[in-house]
């Protein structure tokens, strides 16, 4: 039975978490996406990020990140935090990580930014046996016995240090990056013996094109900004790509989740989700929502997936009273317009 159990958590260290989370609303959680936004808007913000996929099957899984970062001119530099909490399975499989983030920005003419960016992370893993049921439980026919399984003194917490890197370029109108998370591939195994977290690659850009006569000035700005992210880690790879429209306060999105070029092994399309979102903004808060509608072989049996994200911008006053550099800052593109310009 041992064996057994040995091979459930090395199946759980290999297969079930050798992916990192992917949020569909990927500009909405700015530092998980890549190290280089860090500090890439002139004011102060914090976002905080919530997905729940699958629901209709037992125990669905469960993602929180939160993260605050700022621009500091003076320094050409921004500075951040992200926290993520991962929860999955009947036995809370969990991922507790916080990191910190720095970027350093580098302007070309006032045309467009430059910023590479480094991340240094600490990770908590963990599994409560005491909510699994184990072979010997189930022979006995005892509810509620504890298991007598010797392979369960095996299981044990982990933490490790997770090192991850990026490069972004933009300007008003134009993104694209290239981010890099565990560099160092940690062991992540909850067992005796070492299970390597593969390193993740990914690749992101956008452009946003201006709709309508840009000489009335008086008439809300419209805008469409297609983008995409392209995600590899291990045998898993992944590609996003969609377009979102602004129309102030409203922003309005169609995204399609799956390798279009790639067959199963049933030999049907990669197809994986499409994905629905909504966004609206109040002054210096935005808020988003998002639905994975699966067309897998999960499409009647998942529920998809549901995604919240809330980002608030804020400025701290200067006491020399001149004006903050943040002014003439070039911000980062962003799903809803006014943050973007």
């Amino acid at each position: 039975m041992r064996g057994t159990l040995l091979v459930v958590l090395m199946l759980l260290g290999l297969s079930g978490y050798s992916q990192d989370i992917q949020y569909s609303q990927y500009y909405a959680n700015p530092l998980y996406l890549n190290p280089a936004f860090t500090g890439a808007i002139g004011n102060h913000r914090v976002a905080v990020n919530h997905r729940l996929q699958w629901p209709n099957l037992p125990k669905a899984f469960a993602n929180y990140s939160a993260s605050y970062d700022f621009n500091a001119p003076n320094l050409n530099s921004g500075f951040g935090l992200l926290v993520n909490v991962d929860r999955a399975g009947s036995g809370n499989l969990s991922n507790t990580s916080a990191a910190f983030n720095y970027s350093y920005t580098i302007s070309f003419r006032d045309e467009f930014i430059i910023k590479p960016a480094v991340s240094f992370g600490y990770v908590n893993r963990t599994l409560d046996y005491t909510k699994l049921i184990f072979g010997d439980q189930i022979d006995f026919g005892v509810d509620g016995a504890p298991s007598q399984d010797p392979g369960i003194t095996a299981i044990r917490p982990n933490q490790f240090i997770d090192i991850g890197s990026g490069v972004l370029i933009y300007n008003k109108n134009f993104w694209g990056g290239v981010s890099g998370f565990h560099l160092n591939e940690p062991n992540n195994s909850l067992i005796e013996g070492t299970s390597r977290l593969p390193m993740k690659l990914a690749v992101h850009g956008g452009v946003r094109f201006a709709l309508g006569n840009p000489d009335f000035k008086d008439i809300k700005k419209a805008s469409v900004a297609p983008s995409f992210i392209y995600k590899i880690q291990g045998d898993f790879h992944q590609l996003d790509v969609g377009a979102s429209f602004h129309y102030s306060p409203i922003m309005l999105g169609l995204y399609y989740r799956g390798i279009p070029w790639e067959q199963t092994v049933t030999g049907q399309v990669n197809h994986d989700a499409v994905i629905l979102m909504f966004g609206v903004e109040f002054q210096n808060i935005q808020f988003g929502y998002s639905f994975d509608s699966n067309v897998s072989n999960l499409s009647t049996e998942s529920g998809g997936a549901h995604e919240i994200s809330l980002i608030y911008l804020f400025d701290i006053q200067r006491n020399n009273g001149k004006p903050s550099r943040s002014k003439r800052f070039l911000p980062c593109p962003a799903f809803v317009d006014k943050l973007g310009n």
